[in-house]
């Protein structure tokens, strides 16, 4: 049979690399429609709770991976990887210290993968990347098994779409970027998402389908950006930035309404314009408006601090005297992942500026563990009033919704409040 007509029968063997964010909902995706899947990552522990039907991603409940385990297993062991007939891959892709990409996972991820390579075998590339990383980065390493790219195996990039915490747009219904190597790699990765994405669309080569990825984060990024600065002019002006927005978006075309935060945080928005930026250097090219986009938005978590202080001060207290509690240290709402969050960030100054105390209390985050940023583990505090009342001032960061505001708001305690959590106002709130 071919890899073609399998996949259509789904008698095709699915493999996924990398269990996180991305790559777990999608081999769940495979598994409800009775493929076989077999889901690869180098965490032991997380092999070991999916395998019993656990889940350590808040937004998938345990019974989800529990009703699949007759087509799902995970697996640490890489030797398997010559087993399935797809294998896509959804590894992360950071920046280095220089703000620079850092695709050191694509790479050896794609050297495992060419130790076992067999041939009909197709290979998805979902990672978000620069234009070219398929072809020049991916394609050949794989190649080093000996077989040839489009002819003995099949390559496509398809980027991943997948938003954490959003409940309206599951991974089904959210349509599918792919373009392969060749035509016949196309045809065969258009299949393989057709299995279980309500809508594909191809395009023309994997450049362009990468670059498609880019323009929507950074389309994100610059416009966040926007109302971030919008929101540091119209607080100077005694404006609302949130009442603002509420009215301009009554326009029904040719307006979009983004919100302004304490900063960008997650695995996309804040790292992934900088991809495109590091790439157009190759050809004489400096994205200035992307750039600038960046450094206003890493300007943000220092706006919310001085808005702090100048509270604090107001009330006859200075910083280095204070107690401040961090409310959400999650890069956004209802999900619980702090990569790259303005929380954290705002941690981190606070702490350079030697305050008397700063906490967090987060409920999806129990504990920040130790990292390149973070050199020792960091526990959530118990919420209850008699404990947030110690605090000076609260920030909230990230605006959880099954966090008492109402609670936080009765102890009296000064609250910066960066995500309008609070409509009316009160005399303890200050909008950051």
């Amino acid at each position: 049979m071919t890899l073609e007509k399998n996949i259509r029968d789904k008698r095709a063997l699915i493999g996924v690399i990398g269990l996180g964010y991305v790559g777990l909902p999608l081999a769940l995706n495979f598994a409800e429609k009775r493929f076989k899947v077999i889901g690869f990552d180098t965490d032991r522990e997380k092999v070991e709770l999916l395998n019993t039907g656990k889940s350590y991603i808040s937004h998938i409940p345990d019974k989800k991976i529990k009703k699949v385990l007759k087509y799902f297993t995970a697996t640490t062991d890489t030797e398997r990887l010559s087993l399935p007939d797809a294998i896509i891959i959804c590894v992360p892709t950071p920046l280095d210290a220089h703000r620079e990409p850092d695709i050191t996972f694509i790479k050896n991820t794609a050297i495992e993968i060419s130790k076992h390579l067999r041939k009909a075998q197709l290979i998805s590339l979902e990672s978000t990347t620069y234009p070219g990383t398929t072809r020049e980065v991916l394609v050949p390493e794989l190649e080093k098994s000996g077989l040839k790219a489009g002819k003995d195996f099949f390559v496509i990039f398809s980027p991943e779409r997948e938003d954490p915490g959003n409940k309206s747009f599951k991974t089904g219904i959210i349509p599918k970027i792919v373009g392969g190597i060749t035509p016949r790699s196309l045809k065969l990765g258009t299949t393989l998402y057709q299995q279980i994405i309500d809508r594909v669309v191809p395009v023309s080569s994997v450049e362009i389908a990468e670059a498609a990825k880019l323009l929507e984060n950074i389309y994100r990024s610059v416009n966040i950006t926007l109302v971030n600065e919008l929101k540091m002019l119209f607080d100077r002006m005694k404006l609302d930035i949130w009442e603002i927005i509420e009215a301009a978006k009554t326009k029904p075309f040719g307006f979009h309404a983004f919100y302004p935060g304490p900063g960008l945080g997650g695995h996309c928005i804040p790292i992934d314009p900088f991809y495109l930026t590091w790439k157009a250097r190759e050809y004489d090219f400096h994205t200035r408006f992307i750039e600038l986009a960046g450094e206003i938005n890493n300007q943000m978590p220092y706006f919310v601090i001085d808005k702090l202080i100048d509270a604090l001060n107001r009330r006859g207290k200075t910083l280095q005297g204070s107690k401040i509690l961090i409310i959400g240290i999650a890069y956004k709402k209802d999900v619980d992942d702090a990569r790259e969050s303005p929380g954290i960030k705002i941690m981190k100054i606070l702490e350079e500026k030697d305050v008397k105390k700063v906490d967090y209390y987060d409920p999806y985050i129990p504990e920040i563990i130790k990292s390149r940023q973070i050199p020792h583990p960091i526990h959530s505090i118990k919420f209850n009033k008699k404990t947030i009342s110690d605090y000076d001032a609260c920030i909230i960061a990230a605006d959880h919704s099954c966090i008492d505001y109402k609670l936080i708001l009765s102890t009296g305690c000064l609250i910066i409040d960066s995500r309008n959590v609070y409509k009316k106002n009160y005399t303890n709130v200050v909008k950051a």
